[in-house]
């Protein structure tokens, strides 16, 4: 599931040029392009002959942040998190909140052991071992002879 932002904004009938100026930005931000990208964690997949491993970058969570599931040959990686700070004083009182989610879901090959599925989280990577159910020769070249 990957989310994207919606913006209502009213057109102005007669837009000056600062706004025309700005255009190709407000585009660019308000389509959500920058923020998905934020959002939404780069994925690596990486084949090898006996296992693939799936690398999400995701720094700033904790490891208890993400929920892995492996459902037929559906692997979904997700995360949400809720974050409330509040600064009390004489004059005043700030609250501030923050909450962030994506979700990632990739289709696995038919050779994965999904009994076997590990995952890791270290300085911000989480990495996901896919062990193959039996050892896959990944050389797809074919040579055929000059006659």
């Amino acid at each position: 599931m990957e989310t994207s932002t919606l913006v209502n904004r009213k057109e102005n009938l007669a837009p000056s040029l600062f706004n025309d100026f700005f255009k190709p930005w407000d585009e660019w931000f308000d389509n959500g392009v920058w923020l998905k990208s934020i959002n939404t964690p780069s994925v690596n997949i990486i084949e090898s002959n006996n296992h693939f491993t799936v690398t999400l970058a995701a720094p700033g969570l904790k490891k208890n942040d993400f929920k892995i599931e492996v459902e037929g040959n559906i692997l979904t990686v997700s995360s949400e998190t809720e974050k409330e700070e509040e600064e009390k004083d004489a004059n005043y009182t700030r609250k501030e909140y923050s909450y962030s989610a994506f979700s990632r879901s990739l289709s696995l090959p038919d050779d994965v052991n999904k009994d076997k599925v590990e995952a890791t989280y270290q300085d911000g990577i989480l990495k996901i071992e896919l062990p193959r159910l039996h050892e896959k020769k990944i050389d797809n070249k074919k040579y055929i002879p000059v006659k």
